[in-house]
């Protein structure tokens, strides 16, 4: 077992102007939550998100930093469904920090604000990554994050009532942009509504049903399980006459057997920014659906 030595260190006392605001510390699983309350709290917060966009959300590891930043942190927000359940609550449990624990003020589980997709009748492990609780790849579709744009606005309000009006004046602000960019995605995609499309894993279900989009397999023999050649050719022979036109993928996967898959299938593979971080530059979710938009119209 490794044990973390905690480093005291001494600040040099700094006096504040008078009129200082003491920001709010948000902490946020999925950078997508982090750039939402960034764009909604502004300089009343300081956000800092555990994942990167390039990382698989299951999986992370419980570093020193991140115990540390859980730690000082006044909200936590998360994905839910489980998803983090294999890493965030040591992080939780080891930060000693009770406002972020679950019930406490400072807890915020996004999955609370969003009706659950592919919720099984059961779930067990022979199911492969099967969640009870329902999918929790909300985060790849617009209207999801609407709802939990929402739900942070109000939490900031909550924990930091001084700022109720500078938090109001951002969130109409973020409304309205939302407003505007979801009609124009909606308009780009219109002409492909319908479109067949194979993801590599079941993260996609929210936004293809936004977009109007047909879900026909996944390169996946089951949630979590990497495909196999035989699987891939299994999946081929089913599909083959679809006319599936598009290949889903996730930045953070491998992309060998997927690209066999889509030039065989006669589709184009789309390896596309799931999280914010996902690409270079994309840094916001308004980032975020350009580029999957863009991707799917062709438009670099």
């Amino acid at each position: 077992m490794r044990f973390v030595s905690i480093v005291v260190l001494s600040f040099t006392m700094v006096v504040a102007p008078k009129d200082a605001v003491a920001k709010l510390r948000v902490v946020a699983t999925l950078p997508d939550f982090a750039a939402i309350a960034q764009d909604l709290g502004g300089e009343r917060v300081d956000v800092e998100a555990l994942l990167k966009g390039t990382q698989d959300p299951h999986f992370a590891d419980a570093r020193p930093s991140m115990i540390l930043a859980v730690n000082r942190a006044d909200l936590l927000i998360l994905i839910g469904l489980s998803l983090e359940a294999g890493w965030l609550p040591v992080l939780m449990t080891q930060s000693r920090n009770p406002n972020i624990q679950i019930g406490a003020q400072g807890y915020l589980d996004a999955s609370q604000f969003i009706t659950p997709k592919e919720v099984p009748a059961r779930a067990d492990r022979a199911m492969g990554d099967v969640h009870s609780g329902g999918n929790p790849h909300f985060y790849t579709a617009p209207e999801e994050l609407f709802r939990v744009a929402q739900a942070i606005e109000q939490k900031l309000i909550e924990l930091d009532p001084d700022g109720r009006n500078y938090f109001e004046k951002r969130w109409h602000e973020f409304s309205d942009k939302y407003s505007t960019k979801s009609a124009e995605w909606k308009t780009r995609l219109a002409p492909y509504a319908g479109t067949r499309v194979v993801v590599y894993h079941q993260s996609w279900v929210y936004m293809l049903d936004w977009m109007g989009f047909v879900r026909v397999g996944a390169l996946e023999p089951k949630p979590g399980v990497s495909p196999s050649p035989s699987h891939v050719s299994q999946l081929l022979g089913q599909v083959k006459s679809q006319g599936v036109k598009f290949v889903f993928q996730e930045v953070y996967f491998p992309t060998s057997l997927s690209r066999v898959f889509a030039n065989k299938a006669g589709a184009k593979l789309l390896v596309l920014p799931s999280m914010v971080g996902g690409a270079p530059d994309v840094m916001t979710i308004w980032d975020k659906f350009d580029r999957i938009v863009d991707e799917i119209v062709g438009r670099k």
